[in-house]
């Protein structure tokens, strides 16, 4: 069994993109181990690999999952985002808060009616909500939820 060789410049980018896959080792197709165009490294080529063993190969789910390193759970979450949106579907979702989760609606029914009765800018709404609430907004968070706010109300 050959070992894969590892590329530094294309794994630098692979972690930049955020397409790194950091359970590499777990693969363990024999494409994975023997071929250097295939690389385990690559998240998305092992995603699309892994579908494409059940899909053209007629592996089981339970084989394919566990050959690339995934649970069954997850083989069907990336066998949604591919049938949903494609390769962009076998791209990781973004970290992190997906939503305004500082300002709530107590702040930003607050800082509306300040907008509305004094005309504040956005820095100076930034400061009165640190000083009133101790949290830290940066100003322009707080323009764009005041926007998505007054739309929903």
């Amino acid at each position: 069994m050959a070992k894969h060789r590892i590329n530094r410049g294309k794994t630098n980018e692979l972690e930049v993109s955020g397409t790194f896959n950091r359970q590499h080792q777990s693969v363990l197709d024999e494409l994975f181990q023997e071929d250097n165009f295939f690389d385990p490294q690559d998240l998305i080529q092992v995603k699309y690999e892994m579908l494409r063993r059940v899909k053209k190969d007629n592996w089981t789910v339970t084989r394919a999952s566990e050959t690339y390193g995934f649970s069954r759970f997850a083989y069907y979450q990336i066998e949604t985002g591919f049938t949903e949106r494609g390769l962009f579907g076998l791209l990781p979702k973004k970290k992190g808060p997906q939503r305004s989760h500082k300002l709530t609606d107590e702040i930003l029914t607050f800082v509306n009616d300040l907008v509305e009765e004094k005309g504040h800018s956005q820095e100076e709404l930034a400061e009165i909500v640190r000083h009133r609430f101790a949290i830290d907004v940066h100003p322009r968070s707080i323009g764009r939820a005041i926007v998505r706010w007054k739309k929903k109300h």
